[in-house]
């Protein structure tokens, strides 16, 4: 029995984690019990019978569906596709269609599998095969219309990587017409704006994404669905140069971040990025001092997250440097500066590019003229004699200091 780390969790937590582990003990027990199914079904069956194809087939299901993983799923799946022509060619009726069933997961398995693994063109060829077999199925086990939405999200997930944004729409609107839900088309909506926005099509992401937004509201407002939603429209609105879209994009930034900072942790990660592209789109629209605000808030809050040496710490210190600079701060630009040197040539190295471009700035930073005199200054005091080096300790008290003696302590000081 694996133990529960509770020390420094509260309550709630312990309980999350607990609920997590009993279900992670759930789908192992449910494995295990479809791996007995298969060693079964060979010792009462045989080798060549529809009953451990079947077996195998759903074996492939769990290990995709349960475990996430792809490559144990493609070698049941193939399993079962050996054994089912010796079970197929005299079957007739009901085992006909049991045969069908077999096919179709069997195909839709492998190729779920094979686009989790990258290998485009052995998707599109199974994933087509499913979808051929399944309309020609009379009866499927479970919800025929959850299972066409299914593979209809999955074929136009293969046409958007395989480069072939007009498909993947197509599969869309088809998955559109299937769903059972405003969760499931909200889920598709906003696969609809990603494809329109990798074609350079930001309007049309838009539109797509208020479509959205619009239902989320209307299902569950104020929750975290509806704060990623917001996300994704700040993010496609900032990508306008347009004051006006800047505006919007601000708008459902600051919306999403109110969601996630009352649903998450303080200096929940997904917080604190969203946080930082907030306040890019607040510096394009010329509100410095709120992003400054932020982000000076937001280093700390990154320390405790990542670690006083980490990428986001460096980030949040270069753009508020950089601000800096462009307010005319040159003296505490070089400090901002000069503190994300420091941590990015420990956590890059001093020859990584990043680093590199940081020192170049800080070198830039020194040649202006506040830094320069400041630093000029701390010189002629660092090389300045010790004060009982230019005052005789030899004269009696009260006694005045000669001619000599006060131009020598004149040129000193």
């Amino acid at each position: 029995m694996r133990e529960l780390p509770v020390r420094g969790m509260s309550l709630p937590e312990v309980r999350e984690q607990h609920v997590c582990m009993c279900f992670l003990f759930q789908i192992d027990a449910c494995v295990q019990a479809q791996v007995r199914c298969v060693a079964l079904a060979r010792l009462v069956y045989g080798d060549i019978h529809l009953k451990l194809a079947q077996a195998h087939a759903r074996l492939a299901q769990c290990y995709l569906q349960l475990k996430g993983l792809p490559l144990q799923a493609q070698e049941h799946a193939a399993k079962a596709q050996a054994i089912i022509p010796f079970c197929s060619p005299e079957a007739a009726g009901e085992e006909k269609a049991e045969v069908q069933e077999c096919y179709f997961t069997v195909y839709y398995t492998q190729g779920k599998s094979a686009l989790l693994l990258g290998k485009l063109e052995e998707a599109e060829v199974n994933l087509e095969k499913a979808d051929l077999v399944f309309g020609e199925l009379q009866q499927v086990e479970g919800n025929r219309k959850q299972t066409e939405f299914d593979i209809a999200t999955t074929l136009s997930r293969l046409y958007r990587h395989q480069g072939c944004p007009g498909k993947a729409l197509c599969q869309c609107e088809r998955a559109l017409k299937l769903h059972e839900g405003p969760h499931a088309a909200c889920a598709v909506y906003k696969d609809m704006a990603t494809i329109e926005e990798e074609q350079g099509q930001p309007n049309a992401a838009v539109q797509y994404l208020l479509k959205a937004y619009s239902l989320v509201q209307e299902v569950t407002p104020g929750g975290l669905e509806e704060a990623d939603i917001c996300y994704s429209l700040a993010v496609a609105y900032s990508k306008s140069q347009d004051p006006k879209y800047l505006d919007r994009a601000a708008s459902f930034f600051q919306q999403s971040l109110s969601i996630y900072s009352r649903c998450l942790r303080p200096g929940d990660p997904l917080t604190l990025s969203v946080q930082d592209k907030y306040c890019r789109v607040l510096l394009l629209s010329g509100q410095q001092e709120r992003a400054m605000k932020i982000l000076k808030e937001s280093v700390s809050l990154k320390k405790s997250t990542f670690g006083d040496l980490s990428a986001e710490v460096a980030d949040s210190l270069q753009l508020i440097g950089g601000v800096q600079m462009t307010q005319g701060e040159m003296m505490q630009a070089y400090r901002t500066m000069s503190k994300c040197l420091e941590v990015q040539s420990l956590l890059y190295g001093p020859q990584h590019k990043k680093t590199r471009v940081i020192q170049q700035t800080v070198d830039l930073l020194s040649k202006a003229p506040e830094v320069a005199g400041r630093h000029h200054k701390a010189d002629r005091m660092k090389h300045r004699p010790p004060f009982s080096a230019v005052v005789p300790s030899h004269l009696p008290a009260g006694a005045a200091l000669s001619p000599s003696d006060s131009e020598h302590l004149k040129k000193n000081i």
